[in-house]
C-alpha cells in the first residue's frame, strides 16, 4: 500500500508528508522571519502634529485552497512547530544611546591615607600636630622662629594625650611623655630626652630635656624655699634655685658660677582665660655654653610652667602645653584666693583678649558687685585698676573715669604703691543686693602694645590693718598700638 502523500524531502522517513504547497508556504514564512532585525524592534516614533489620514481598508477575497494551506502552515503535528525557522536570524545589534553605567551598590573602597614621612614605618599620624606658633607676647627661645613649622623638630610618633595634675589638665604633645617628679609637679619629657634623665643629671629630673608643670594646692607648699613662685618671676636668678648649667646632652654644675645672666624679660599673656606672667632669662655658664630659661606663672591659681635649656625646635610643643592648660578643676591655696568670695564681681563690656586701642578712644564698661553672702556690708569700696604689662611697665599712662549720676569722676587707673585705696565711691551692700558702676577708660600712645589685665575688686577697708578683698575679677586685654 502506498502513502497518500510523499515523504518529507530530506527527512528521516518517519515524519509526515509535505506537499509542494506546504513547502512553498514554509519557505515564504522563513524568508519573512529572516527580515526581522533590531531596527524592526524599536518603538514606533511618536505622532507628529499632523495626523496622517488612514487609507480605507478593502476586503480581499482569498481562495479557499490558499486559506486552507495557510491554516495548515500554523498547525502542529507530533508536538513540534511546522513553521519553524531553519536558519536562525542574526543577533540583534542596538545602535541607540548606550545604557547608563549602574550605580555602585556596595561600600566604596577605602581611600589610601597619606602617611607622615617622618614617622617610623610610614604609619599615619593619628592626630594633627599641635600649635606651631606661640601666643602673642610669649617670646621664643633663642634661635627659634615664630613661623617655624612643627616638622622641623625630631620625628614624632604616637598621638597627643591628656594629663591631669591636681585638677590641672593639659595636652602632652605627640611623641612626648609625662614623668611624675613629686606630688605637686610632673615633667613632660621631649622625644629627644634620654630614657632616664636622672642618669644624665638634671636639677629637677627634667632640665634640659622637658617642661616642668607645677601645681600647688596648699599654703605650706608655697613657703619655706619652694620653687618656683611668683617672686622668682621677678628675680634675676629666679629661673633656678641651685647652681646648674642645663646644656642639652651634657648638663653640669658650674664650678665658678656663671659668666653672665641677662636681665629678666617680663611679659604677660592670656592662658586659660586668665593673665599669665612670663619671664625669660639668657644665661651663659661659660663661653660657648648659653641657654634660655623660661618660666610662666598663674598667680591666682599657683600653677607654674618651667623650661630651662630646652631645644629651640621644641618651642612649638612647649607653647602647645601652655595653650591647652585648663585650671578650672584645680583648687589653689587659700592664700592665693580672694578671701571668702563673699561678693561676686562681674564685668560687662570687657572680654578676655579684647583689643583696646591706645589712641585715646574711650572704652566703656560696667562692673557689678553682688553680695552673695549673709553679711550686710555698710561700706564696700570699689577698685578698678590696670595692672602693669608690656615687659613689666610699672604704670599705665591712660585715664579712668567713673560715672556718678550725669558726671564723670576721675579715679586712679593704677594701684596705689603705698597707703590704702581711696574710699571715694564706696557704697552699702546688704546681703543679696547688688550695685553696678559704669566706667570709661582711655589709653595713650605711651601705653605700648601688650597684654594689660584690668582688675575689679570689692574691698572692705578697716580703720587699721590691711584691706580685706571680698571679691575680685580680672580681665586681660590686648592693647593695640595705633
Amino acid at each position: 500500500m502506498t502513502d497518500r502523500l510523499p515523504r518529507r524531502i530530506g527527512g528521516d522517513g518517519d515524519g509526515p508528508a509535505e506537499t509542494p504547497t506546504e513547502r512553498l508556504l514554509r519557505e515564504a514564512m522563513t524568508a519573512r522571519a529572516s527580515r526581522v532585525t533590531a531596527t524592526s524592534l524599536r518603538p514606533a516614533a511618536p505622532p507628529k502634529s499632523r495626523i496622517r489620514r488612514l487609507r480605507p481598508v478593502y476586503a480581499v477575497t482569498v481562495p479557499l485552497g490558499l486559506a486552507a494551506a495557510m491554516a495548515i502552515g500554523v498547525l502542529t503535528f507530533h508536538g513540534e512547530p511546522v513553521a519553524r525557522n531553519e536558519v536562525p536570524p542574526p543577533a540583534a545589534t542596538l545602535t541607540g544611546s548606550p545604557s547608563p553605567a549602574p550605580e555602585p551598590t556596595g561600600t566604596p573602597s577605602p581611600t589610601a591615607t597619606p602617611t607622615d614621612p617622618g614617622t617610623p614605618g610610614g604609619e599615619p599620624v593619628t592626630e594633627a600636630p599641635l600649635a606651631d606658633n606661640p601666643p602673642t607676647g610669649v617670646p621664643l627661645a633663642e634661635g627659634s622662629s615664630p613661623s617655624a613649622p612643627r616638622t622641623t623638630g625630631p620625628p614624632v610618633t604616637g598621638a597627643a594625650s591628656s594629663y591631669t595634675l591636681r585638677g590641672v589638665k593639659f595636652r602632652v604633645p605627640a611623641g612626648w611623655r609625662a614623668a611624675p617628679v613629686a606630688a605637686d609637679r610632673v615633667c613632660v619629657l621631649s622625644p629627644g630626652a634620654p630614657a632616664d634623665p636622672q642618669q644624665n643629671w638634671s636639677q629637677s629630673k627634667c632640665e634640659p630635656y622637658g617642661v616642668l608643670v607645677v601645681a600647688y594646692n596648699s599654703a605650706e607648699e608655697t613657703e619655706g624655699g619652694a620653687w618656683p613662685t611668683m617672686a622668682d618671676l621677678g628675680s634675676e636668678s629666679g629661673w633656678g634655685h641651685q647652681p646648674n648649667c642645663p646644656v642639652w646632652g651634657r648638663p653640669y654644675t658650674p664650678a665658678g658660677g656663671y659668666s653672665s645672666v641677662g636681665a629678666p624679660v617680663l611679659t604677660k599673656d592670656i592662658v586659660a582665660g586668665k593673665t599669665i606672667d612670663k619671664t625669660q632669662w639668657q644665661v651663659t655658664c661659660r663661653p660657648g655654653d648659653t641657654f634660655t630659661a623660661q618660666m610662666w606663672g598663674l598667680k591666682s591659681d599657683q600653677v607654674y610652667v618651667v623650661a630651662n635649656g630646652l631645644k629651640a625646635e621644641y618651642q612649638p610643643a612647649l607653647v602647645s602645653i601652655l595653650d591647652t592648660l585648663d585650671v578650672s578643676g584645680h583648687q589653689p591655696p587659700t592664700s592665693a584666693q580672694a578671701n571668702a568670695n563673699a561678693v561676686t564681681v562681674t564685668v560687662d563690656g570687657l572680654v578676655t583678649g579684647q583689643q583696646v586701642p591706645n589712641d585715646g578712644t574711650p572704652t566703656t564698661f560696667s562692673v557689678t558687685f553682688r553680695n552673695t553672702g549673709r553679711t550686710n556690708y555698710p561700706q564696700v569700696t570699689p577698685v578698678v585698676v590696670a595692672e602693669s604689662y608690656a615687659g613689666g611697665q610699672p604704670t599705665v599712662r591712660g585715664t579712668l573715669e567713673r560715672q556718678d549720676g550725669t558726671a564723670w569722676t576721675p579715679v586712679d587707673l593704677n594701684r596705689r604703691a603705698v597707703g590704702k585705696p581711696d574710699v571715694e565711691g564706696s557704697f552699702a551692700l546688704p546681703a543679696g543686693q547688688s550695685v553696678t558702676l559704669k566706667y570709661r577708660m582711655k589709653l595713650t600712645k605711651e601705653d605700648g602694645a601688650g597684654v594689660m589685665p584690668v582688675v575689679a575688686e570689692a574691698l572692705l577697708i578697716p580703720a587699721e590693718g590691711v584691706p580685706d578683698v571680698l571679691g575680685e575679677r580680672s580681665v586681660p586685654l590686648r592693647v593695640t598700638a595705633k
